[in-house]
């Protein structure tokens, strides 16, 4: 794995926990306050932050897509994770490991390594 494809995944992971906090804030903090109590002036600022967090997990996941190479299946699996509450941290686990993976390929292609 080069730098800039490296550099990509840690981009990507560093948006997927915000990007995925901010949906269940919005919705809880949002939507139920909103219908429960005279609260509506969160809905706006939540709402353009998750806005804002999932354009930017969608840029840089087709960053990472160009740079890795990774076929549909596993854009559209990051992508699935984007949109459901909190999956965005299972996503930020598995970037982890690919993230991790790639290091250490690098590293043996480094070194010499026959197989790597």
């Amino acid at each position: 794995m080069d730098i800039k494809t490296a550099t990509a995944l840690h981009r990507l992971r560093l948006i997927s926990v915000p990007e995925a906090l901010s949906f269940p804030a919005l919705i809880i903090f949002g939507s139920i306050l909103s219908r429960v109590s005279d609260i509506d002036f969160l809905m706006m600022p939540l709402g353009m932050l998750h806005g804002v967090f999932f354009v930017i997990y969608v840029l840089l996941l087709l960053d990472v897509w160009s740079k890795t190479k990774w076929p549909l299946k596993r854009i559209a699996f990051f992508f699935l994770l984007a949109v459901l509450p909190f999956g965005g941290l299972y996503g930020d686990k598995v970037l982890k490991r690919y993230e991790a993976d790639g290091v250490i390929a690098a590293r043996a292609r480094r070194e010499g390594v026959v197989g790597a």
